[in-house]
Formats: C-alpha cells, sequence, structure tokens
C-alpha cells in the first residue's frame, strides 16, 4: 500500500522531461518514466524502480528523474536511500520547492531538526504563505527543545522524566536514548522495540546488535541473541565483545537445545546431565538456572526418582511459584510417593494458572479418583511397596505377608477371622499389581476389582474376579506360591 501523501505528491511528477539525453533517447527515458509510473500506481515498487534507475541512468541532468525514484524509495519505506536523490534534485534545481520541504519531512523524521529547519525556511523563503512548511518549522523548533530537555533530564538520571519526550520515528539516538531508560528502569522488553529499529537505521549500529543480544540472553531467548550477535560479527567479525558474546551464547544454545532433544528421545539422566552443564556455563542468568531446575525436576519423575524428584520440584516451585508445569510434574512425583492430598494440590493450584490445560485437568481428576480409592483400598499401601516398584518386587512383598497373615496360622477364632480378611486383601493386592492391565487401570484411579466397576454389579464374589479364590475349598485355605 502506497502512503497518499506519496501518491499526492508524486502526481505532481508527470511533466515531460526536456533535459539532454546522455546515452538514451528522449523516447527511451519518457518510456520508463512512464512505466515507472504506470508500476508505482499499480504497487508494483521493485519493478517501478527499476525502470527508475534506467530513466536516471539515461539522463543524469534532470531533477524530475531524481525526484521521481526518490518518491518510489519512499513507497518502499527507504527514506535513506531516497535524501540523496532529493538532494541531487535541489542541487540540479535550488528553487524546487517540492523537493526541500519532502527532504525537510525526512530529516525532521530523523532527528536532524536543524538540517530541516534550514529546509522548511528556504522553502518560506520563496513561498512565505506555504502553511505546510511554516507548521512544519514549528514542530522542528518544538522537537530541538524536546531533544534538549530530553539529554538534560536523562543525565540528571530522571528517566522516568526522558521517557515521555516524543522521538521521530526515524531517529536512531533518540531511540537509543530512550532504549537505555528502559533498560535503567527494568523493562527490556520495551527497550528491545526501541532498539530493533535503530540496527536499520544506522549503517553500521554493530553496538544496538550487541546490546539487543544481550537483552535477549538475559530474558532467556538464546535463539534471538545468537542472531543479533551474528549481525554483528557480520559488520565486523574482529569484533572483540561480540565474538566474547557468541561464544558464551552460541556454547549454551547448543546445551539446552541438546537437552531438550534428549528429553524428546526420553533420555532422561542424559538430558540431566545437559542441563546441569548449561548451569556451570551460565550460573549468573536467574532463568537458565530457573529452566534447569524445571526441566530436571520433570526428568526426575520420568525417571521415577520419588525422593529427588520432590526435592527438586519444591526448588522449582520456590524459584518460580507461578509455573503450572513445575506444579504438574510435583503433583506427579507425589502421586508415586502415595501422598494424593498433596497431588491434589498442587493439581489444583496449576489449573489456577494455567485453566486451559487439558493435561492438568486430567492428572487432577486422576489425583482426585486416587485420593478417594487410597481412603478405601490402597493396593500399594497393603503390600507395602512403592508405586514404582516392579514385578519381582510385588511378588516379593506378596510372599512375605501372605505367610504372615494366612488363616492356618490362627488358632483364635477372631484371629482366624481377621486374618482372612487380611490375607484376602493381599491376594487382591498381589493379583492387580501384577496384572499389567489392572494396574495400568489401578494407576488411573480406578479399583479394577471394585464391585461398582464390574459390568452388571451383583453379589457373590465379584470384587475378585482372578484365578486365586481363597474361599474356593469351602473355607479350608490350601496355600500355594505360584511363580509368575
Amino acid at each position: 500500500v502506497i502512503p497518499v501523501g506519496v501518491l499526492v505528491w508524486f502526481q505532481l511528477l508527470c511533466v515531460p522531461v526536456v533535459a539532454g539525453v546522455l546515452g538514451a533517447t528522449h523516447a527511451e527515458i519518457e518510456h520508463h518514466l512512464e512505466m515507472g509510473r504506470k508500476l508505482l500506481a499499480a504497487g508494483q515498487l521493485a519493478e517501478a524502480l527499476s525502470h527508475y534507475h534506467s530513466a536516471v541512468d539515461g539522463d543524469s541532468k534532470n531533477y524530475l528523474t531524481f525526484y521521481k525514484r526518490a518518491a518510489v524509495f519512499l513507497a518502499m519505506g527507504r527514506s535513506k536511500s531516497a535524501l540523496p536523490d532529493l538532494s541531487r534534485a535541489i542541487q540540479l534545481k535550488p528553487d524546487f520547492l517540492a523537493a526541500r520541504l519532502q527532504r525537510g519531512n525526512i530529516l525532521l523524521k530523523q532527528g536532524l531538526t536543524q538540517e530541516a529547519r534550514d529546509d522548511f525556511q528556504a522553502v518560506l523563503q520563496r513561498s512565505p504563505d506555504h502553511e505546510e512548511a511554516r507548521e512544519q518549522l514549528v514542530r522542528a523548533t518544538e522537537l530541538e527543545e524536546l531533544q534538549e530537555e530530553a539529554h538534560a533530564t536523562y543525565h540528571r538520571g530522571d528517566y522516568s522524566t526522558t521517557l515521555l519526550f516524543q522521538i521521530s520515528p526515524w531517529d536512531p539516538e533518540s531511540r537509543e536514548l530512550r532504549a537505555d531508560c528502559y533498560i535503567r528502569m527494568g523493562d527490556p522488553r520495551k527497550a528491545i522495540q526501541d532498539l530493533t529499529p535503530t540496527t536499520r537505521l544506522r549503517n553500521d549500529n554493530r553496538a544496538a546488535f550487541l546490546k539487543l543480544g544481550r537483552l535477549h540472553y538475559d530474558l532467556g531467548e538464546h535463539h534471538e541473541s545468537l542472531s543479533h550477535v551474528r549481525e554483528c560479527l557480520r559488520l565486523d567479525q574482529d569484533d572483540k565483545e561480540c565474538f566474547s558474546l557468541y561464544k558464551q551464547v552460541k556454547k549454551l544454545s547448543k546445551q539446552l537445545d541438546s537437552a531438550e532433544e534428549l528429553i524428546q528421545e526420553e533420555r532422561y539422566q542424559d538430558a540431566i546431565d545437559k542441563y546441569e552443564s548449561a548451569t556451570k556455563t551460565e550460573p549468573s542468568v536467574q532463568f537458565y538456572t530457573n529452566l534447569a531446575t524445571e526441566r530436571i525436576c520433570f526428568c526426575l519423575v520420568k525417571l521415577k526418582r520419588v525422593v529427588e524428584a520432590i526435592d527438586t520440584c519444591s526448588e522449582a516451585h520456590q524459584r518460580d511459584p507461578h509455573n503450572a508445569n513445575i506444579l504438574r510434574d510435583r503433583a506427579e512425583a507425589y502421586i508415586l510417593n502415595q501422598d494424593y492430598e498433596k497431588a491434589v494440590e498442587d493439581y489444583q493450584e496449576a489449573r489456577e494458572f494455567n485453566s486451559d490445560s487439558i493435561e492438568i485437568k486430567e492428572g487432577l481428576e486422576r489425583a482426585q479418583k486416587l485420593l478417594k480409592i487410597s481412603r478405601k483400598r490402597d493396593y500399594y499401601k497393603i503390600l507395602g511397596v512403592s508405586r514404582v516398584a516392579n514385578k519381582q518386587e510385588i511378588i516379593k512383598a506378596y510372599r512375605k505377608l501372605a505367610q504372615q497373615w494366612h488363616p492356618d496360622n490362627f488358632q483364635v477364632e477372631s484371629e482366624k477371622k481377621e486374618a482372612e480378611k487380611k490375607f484376602i486383601e493381599i491376594a487382591s493386592a498381589k493379583e492387580v499389581l501384577t496384572n499389567p492391565e489392572l494396574r495400568e487401570k489401578f494407576d488411573a484411579g480406578e479399583d479394577p476389582l471394585d464391585p461398582e466397576n464390574q459390568q452388571g454389579g451383583g453379589g457373590g464374589h465379584q470384587g475378585w474376579p482372578f484365578h486365586f479364590d481363597p474361599f474356593g475349598s469351602g473355607g479350608s485355605f490350601h496355600f500355594k506360591f505360584e511363580h509368575n
């Protein structure tokens, strides 16, 4: 989309070229100018610029060809390229007021108030009633006063007042000043917004690239940081400050990316090692130490190293109390530790910070189910094993308890009945936890032996739907260990 102002003053340029022709015929130059005008009106700026280049090459003495090419540069947002053409047009025709006014407007946007005032005054000398030139001259004077005031308040250390002054959109110096104020006031995001355009407004702005690299790095945006530092080195590969930051960012970025790749490959211990290396590479930037602690917490949960996981996740939570992922991971660690109440609490808090997460919603529902059934019957607690126990550990615990609570070991009727009840619980726990399908259901918050969960409900012994039936011999218990 071409700015309306550019189109308006460009329409004034459709004047036949009458200057001498160098290297091209008058007809050829006219053709290029006409094609340039049509392409500009159609918004095909690159094609239009090509024709104006040809027109300028064909006749370097005609002020209008430079003026028309400047119009295309401005339509493309390339004000720095338009300035030389406008200056050349003024040089060829000093009384060309349209070019002086346009150049003054660009200079004003660049914050070059004195140069802009010279152009506006030149227009008013030849055309005292020129309203736009008079208005812009007033603006130039006001901006000059504001610039002086801004620098004065900055040097007094009054950064909040400095931030209030109006800057010219293409003035790199003013943007850099305001960015420094944002940095000093602890707002790096706004500093980045002001600094980023300055990399285009100056031909060699290594200082801005370096500062942007450091700002992004401190915010934890190591990929963006690396991109800016590379731009700095592209301008000067021997820049010591940029190269030093480049080595640091590249090393850390490689470690962090590698750690995440290892997590995707489920190589959790290797990922832990890589994150620990990253904290040694960058121990002072809080974002990276927080990130490493959070991800190590996640890996420890995946490795089912319960005690370490709870400790590390708790440390991560202290560092970043509003991080829903940390609360989710600690909740999972609490579940592994059979501390379902704490798991529910963490999931509930996590949902406050991220109410849209399906994973957190489902995790909370599962934790609540586990808490509910644990108050009825917890097979892990019955056998005295952890939730991460393997099949061999479960069978070993079962055998020990079965020997202890076998009803034949008791003679007193009341004790025998208590032992029968206990023995059934032990057998049930063993059956569920050594059956992968039943154990998966139990871990998801469903008791597969609960009569309420059985198809058709009913009485009898439907609460124990497996091959071991302690009542199958009419009340006489025949104890037999199975090696499964």
